[in-house]
């Protein structure tokens, strides 16, 4: 196997299902911290967490005239909290349930001096169990999570080059906890139709903010039970005519019944050259959205970045 291979671990869904299943509860409720004490950002963008260099964090959280910053630490494997005040407190990320993970996490918080109350319900997954309740979910392979966070750092770096390519709007790239992805959306501009809602464990009102424009987004899920293998997805909202019909990178197809193109990570890491297949997955989805949808593309787009190179103008 070639370097960029390795740098690409195996991520078999099953080997480690119980795992990502709790650690999706742990990011809700370490998400649903920042959610509870950061203003509201369009299109819900102070909700995620990002890849950082050990793991995954929350960025700066204000309180009051300070701020926190939350850590998942996957080399260490450890929570971390600190805050400008020079405070720092840890807890161990090890098998526990759900209901001690936040109970640990309100202690921390509180010990901190942070009054925090969150919406103690899960979001976006099967049959919710409220946090302090949950003894169901107690699953920490430390080996198997470290793997998803070196598959992470690749996909990060990978979607960060992409959206240098474009000079509208678009998303920071961002995990979300609720769907436990990592995401990059461009805009078109113009204002999308009403979101009909009714996504499972998601309020109709913040699905509808989240897509009051037109979008092309991507982004990389590790599988679920409804989809057991890590995978690429791409997507339009509103999907225009002809979307799905279009010729994208081999080896992705559309899946009707996700509504979404869809290349397998498996693909991707076994590639002779991983970046580059990836890279114009997001490429030919996006001009699939772009070309099907009508986009200004003259005016939205620009040559990928390079560093230490100025944009032409």
């Amino acid at each position: 196997m070639n370097d960029a291979n390795a740098a690409w671990p195996d991520l078999p869904y099953a080997a480690w299902r119980e795992t990502v299943t709790t650690l999706q509860l742990w990011t809700q409720i370490v998400g649903k911290v920042r959610l509870s004490l950061t203003p509201w950002l369009n299109h819900g963008w102070q909700v995620p967490l990002y890849v950082t260099v050990r793991g995954l964090g929350t960025s700066p959280i204000p309180i009051g005239n300070d701020v926190l910053e939350i850590d998942f630490d996957f080399i260490g494997h450890r929570l971390l909290a600190r805050t400008s005040r020079g405070e720092e407190r840890t807890l161990p990320l090890e098998p526990q349930t759900v209901a001690d993970f936040y109970r640990r996490i309100m202690d921390l918080l509180n010990g901190l001096g942070i009054a925090v109350t969150i919406n103690e319900m899960p979001n976006e997954v099967p049959n919710p169990i409220r946090f302090p309740q949950d003894r169901v979910h107690a699953a920490y392979d430390a080996a198997a999570v470290h793997r998803f966070w070196r598959a992470l750092v690749q996909v990060d770096r990978v979607f960060k080059l992409f959206r240098t390519g474009f000079l509208g709007k678009a998303s920071p790239v961002h995990f979300f906890w609720g769907s436990f992805d990592l995401a990059v959306t461009r805009f078109s501009s113009r204002p999308a139709p009403l979101h009909p809602g009714g996504v499972p464990g998601l309020p109709d009102a913040i699905t509808r903010e989240a897509y009051s424009h037109e979008v092309s987004s991507a982004g990389f899920w590790p599988g679920s039970d409804a989809y057991p293998q890590a995978a690429f997805y791409s997507y339009a909202y509103p999907a225009p005519p002809g979307f799905s019909d279009l010729r994208v990178t081999r080896g992705a197809q559309f899946d009707p019944k996700l509504g979404e193109f869809i290349l397998p990570y498996d693909t991707v890491r076994t590639a002779v050259n991983p970046d580059a297949l990836l890279l114009d997955f997001l490429s030919t989805t996006y001009a699939a959205a772009a070309e099907a949808g009508n986009w200004d593309r003259a005016a939205l787009e620009c040559e990928i970045g390079a560093p230490g190179v100025v944009r032409r103008v």
